[in-house]
């Protein structure tokens, strides 16, 4: 299988269309323009971070869980998009805030206590939206067919999100953009 230049198919199964290789430069082309789209025009964009949790000092004393950021992107719908066009799946997002104590609350309330707590650690400063567990999407040929949100079939570079039916990336992008750039009153 051959990475980045479309000449296999994803799966190894034989080589790529000439209409599929296309789409996935579509895609970087899109991505890109879109990138500089939303850097031209100042667009609020949010944090990329990796949530680590350290292995025990000396093997026994315990370390605070921490974010390592992985760079800053626009949220746009499932897809996260950084300046150089490169993209990334949705995760989990977090706001910066005081996490305060364990409660014994559920469960999902103190996870999301304890993700507060590791930005804060990973020196995000208060207020910051801060994405973490998400995905590297490659711009090549696993898109065609692939099972992540960005998918190239039959020629034609589609998104999924959720549970809706895909929709082509310009589409996609040229709708997401115009929320991030112009968004509702009071949002």
């Amino acid at each position: 299988m051959t990475r980045g230049d479309g000449a296999e198919a994803a799966d190894g199964a034989g080589a790529v269309s000439a209409e599929d290789a296309a789409a996935v430069e579509r895609a970087r082309a899109l991505l890109t323009a879109m990138a500089a789209r939303l850097a031209a025009a100042g667009a609020r964009d949010e944090a990329l971070a990796r949530y680590e949790e350290p292995k025990p000092a000396l093997g026994v004393i315990p370390r605070r869980p921490t974010m390592r950021p992985l760079g800053r992107a626009w949220r746009l719908g499932a897809l996260l998009l950084q300046a150089d066009g490169s993209v990334w799946a949705t995760g989990i997002s977090t706001r910066v805030a005081e996490p305060g104590r364990p409660q014994h609350h559920s469960a999902s309330v103190e996870t999301r206590r304890a993700y507060r707590a590791a930005a804060i650690q990973g020196g995000f400063p208060m207020g910051e939206t801060v994405n973490h567990s998400v995905a590297p999407i490659a711009l090549d040929a696993t898109l065609i067919g692939g099972p992540g949100p960005l998918v190239v079939r039959d020629g034609e570079v589609w998104v999924r999100w959720g549970s809706d039916a895909p929709v082509p990336l310009a589409r996609y992008l040229d709708d997401l953009a115009d929320l991030l750039l112009h968004p509702p009153q009071g949002a």
